[in-house]
């Protein structure tokens, strides 16, 4: 199985490494939020998912890769009738409110989910060695935040971005490992009948606002709407259909197998319960996993950091520096490392993300009423706005 496990990684990291691959335009474009999408979601989302609602799982999976497909619709659409070439039209009235107030939703969550990154950074950096404990995994993560900090200030955040591809390939090309092992496992499972159907363990509402809780879990998509310096508008719609297409095929399809290949019972709810779990099916799939989630979780907090001081400076005209921004952030990620749970960070983060999505729709509705097509496209997204504003409310976190 480790040798299995290991051509499968060799392979999917050859592919990707691939010149011609690396070449295309659209895959470029598609990767940052593709990566985002499945990234420490993947991590998470198995053992949450399954603990909760037992066999329903794959389902309620299904439910949350369409609320966030249907939230980049309304992106989508933002990209293609928000972005004109017209700088002389204002647009219809109070748009220019919503998009000030979105970039503001959009800046805190991305110094939340900063602070969902580096927490799963520092679980994972100690979860193979003999200081597996909370104390020792916030101290890890305060120094990885110290390191932001210190690189920051000194202007070289944009350097570490520039490795984005090398762990964005690292991350898929693991995942692609993981998912083979876990098919092999989930047919010895069904072929000695060993195959589990878990009763669910939420009922409704608490089951839905977990799930509301979740939502940082498939959020990445949006990333395609801020890559207009580098893809004109029809590449970034294309390669958010691309990224969130293949994000819900591939976390469909992890969650059938993850939820009816182990018993609830055997093991413990934590953040890096994946890690213990995975051991079962092969030896080498704890250590890839740690590998994986260290890279792509430093990378990933790097590229919302940046993101996040960039939105804070514009949007205070330039009276807050980068350099203060990148400070805030580290402040108030350190004050939530040391205070909450990985989960209650997760919630904060969709809860922050999913508001951010509600002005988007907010955006999108506007902008509708003035297009052909309108007296279904303003009902539709006004219903996801308010959806957005929902899962902003009453979101809860996972009761580990």
């Amino acid at each position: 199985m480790n040798l299995f496990i290991g051509a499968v990684v060799a392979a999917a990291a050859a592919l990707l490494f691939s010149p011609w691959l690396m070449r295309a335009r659209l895959w470029h474009a598609t990767v940052t939020p593709l990566a985002s999408i499945i990234g420490s979601g993947f991590l998470l989302l198995g053992p949450v998912l399954q603990f909760s609602y037992g066999a329903l799982a794959p389902l309620v999976m299904l439910g949350l890769c369409l609320a966030a497909y249907l939230f980049g619709a309304a992106i989508r659409f933002n990209i293609a009738h928000g972005e004109g070439d017209d700088t002389a039209s204002p647009g219809p009235r109070g748009v220019a409110a919503l998009e000030q107030a979105s970039s503001w939703a959009l800046a805190f969550a991305y110094i939340i989910s900063v602070a969902y990154y580096l927490n799963l950074l520092g679980a994972f950096s100690v979860s193979l060695t003999r200081y597996n404990d909370h104390r020792h995994a916030v101290l890890v993560t305060s120094a990885a935040y110290l390191i932001i900090l210190g690189v920051g200030w000194a202007g070289g955040l944009r350097a570490l971005e520039r490795l984005q591809y090398l762990t964005v390939t690292t991350k898929l090309a693991v995942i692609a490992g993981l998912l083979a092992g876990l098919i092999v496992y989930f047919g010895q499972q069904a072929a000695g009948g060993h195959l589990q159907a878990a009763p669910v363990q939420l009922a409704f509402p608490q089951g839905l606002a977990l799930a509301f809780g979740l939502i940082v879990t498939v959020q990445g998509f949006e990333t395609s709407r801020y890559l207009g310096a580098e893809y004109d508008a029809a590449t970034r719609i294309r390669s958010m259909r691309l990224s969130q297409g293949l994000s819900t095929l591939i976390y469909v399809v992890y969650i059938a197998l993850f939820s009816y290949a182990f018993e609830r019972g055997h093991f413990k709810l934590t953040e890096t319960a994946i890690v213990d779990m995975m051991g079962v099916v092969a030896p080498v799939l704890p250590l890839l996993l740690v590998a994986g989630a260290l890279a792509a979780q430093f990378s990933a907090a790097v590229a919302d950091a940046s993101g996040s001081g960039g939105l804070l400076t514009e949007l205070t005209h330039h009276r807050l520096p980068p350099r203060q921004g990148y400070a805030l952030l580290v402040a108030l990620g350190l004050a939530l490392t040391w205070s909450v749970n990985v989960f209650d960070i997760v919630s904060y983060a969709s809860r922050a993300f999913a508001l951010y999505y509600a002005l988007q729709a907010a955006i999108a509705a506007r902008l509708a009423s003035g297009t052909r097509g309108g007296r279904w496209r303003v009902p539709a997204f006004g219903a996801l706005a308010v959806l957005g504003l929902a899962a902003a409310v009453f979101g809860q976190a996972v009761a580990a």
